[in-house]
């Protein structure tokens, strides 16, 4: 399988780098969150979700099979889902931040589109 898409403007984006990228910058932010009991809940489920995109990403670009692959994009797609959940939880949590868990939420509702194009693509050459 490839890590890598091509846009119309035949520009190539690396999905590797982009959800790694991703993960670091919800790890920088969470960074900068008041440690309280609420918080701290709500750091460690964003974190765990947001960094897991990645880590599926780079075990479905190594899938040897095309059911394999199909079902680590689903898992990339899921967790994405999930982080945008807990970004809208953080927001509520920590108001002066909504504007900063807005971009990080609109990163991962690209996202989500991208695996799930992806999955319907795959699904369609079967």
């Amino acid at each position: 399988m490839t890590n890598e898409i091509q846009n119309p403007n035949d520009k190539k984006y690396d999905l590797e780098e982009r959800t790694a990228k991703f993960g670091e910058d919800v790890i920088e932010f969470v960074k900068k969150l008041q440690k309280n009991v609420v918080n701290n809940l709500l750091i460690g489920q964003v974190v765990r979700s947001a960094t897991s995109i990645g880590a599926n990403y780079m075990e479905a670009d190594g899938a040897v099979t095309k059911k394999d692959f199909l079902y680590k994009i689903g898992l990339c797609r899921k967790e994405a889902k999930e982080t945008k959940h807990w970004l809208r939880m953080v927001a509520k949590a920590e108001p002066k931040y909504k504007e900063a868990c807005r971009k990080l939420w609109q990163e991962t509702q690209e996202l989500t589109l991208i695996f799930s194009s992806i999955a319907l693509t795959s699904r369609r050459r079967s």
